[in-house]
């Protein structure tokens, strides 16, 4: 998680920027060490987890402009979800520097569009992006159903298919509900599958 650093002992402050000096990450931001082609399961919270989508026409609103900021980069998109604090979603690219480039554009012109709105000129809005390469088919599909049941998981609603900013109702309208039911059975998620990455 993005906030463990500031829970943790000196030591263990110590020993996780030494880990990352010798490898070359960044010292106190998310590294992103694979940059190639190919699919990214992508998170990205409001700073320190604030709710500052909670208002569903600014979830309503982000869900267009994400969908749309990754489609003018000509990158797929295989899943998303916005919840009031955060997103994932599911990209393919040719590079994660596309990604990059598509967040800090929306980041920054949803920074200063809220902060506006919220009369809080100033305020921090987003946390660095987080990453993850998709290794293969079975890893794809357990993004996919992670991001599907991840209104659930944070106790938004009981039912994923309650939560209206979610690209499950889009593949339930193209490929059915059985469809669903088989990837959800067939590529069950493994516990650890988002560890460090989920708000």
């Amino acid at each position: 998680m993005p906030y463990d650093y500031r829970r943790m002992s000196q030591q263990q402050r110590d020993d996780i920027v030494a880990y990352r000096r010798e490898r070359g990450y960044p010292l106190h931001a998310p590294p992103h060490p694979l940059r190639e082609a190919g699919w990214y399961f992508i998170t990205s919270a409001n700073y320190e987890h604030s709710l500052i989508m909670a208002d569903p026409v600014r979830r309503d609103e982000f869900e267009s402009r994400l969908i749309e900021s990754f489609r003018a980069a000509s990158a797929e998109i295989g899943g998303w979800i916005v919840l009031p604090n955060h997103y994932h979603v599911l990209a393919g690219v040719d590079s994660l520097d596309v990604i990059s480039s598509v967040l800090k554009r929306l980041h920054g012109a949803t920074s200063r569009e809220w902060n506006q709105a919220d009369q809080v000129v100033g305020r921090r809005v987003w946390y660095k992006f987080m990453d993850r390469w998709i290794r293969g088919e079975r890893h794809y599909y357990q993004a996919l159903n992670y991001i599907h049941i991840n209104p659930a998981k944070h106790g938004w609603v009981e039912d994923p298919y309650a939560w209206p900013w979610s690209s499950v109702h889009l593949y339930h309208d193209t490929k059915g509900k059985d469809w669903l039911r088989a990837t959800w059975r067939d590529y069950p998620i493994p516990t650890n599958f988002a560890e460090g990455m989920d708000p």
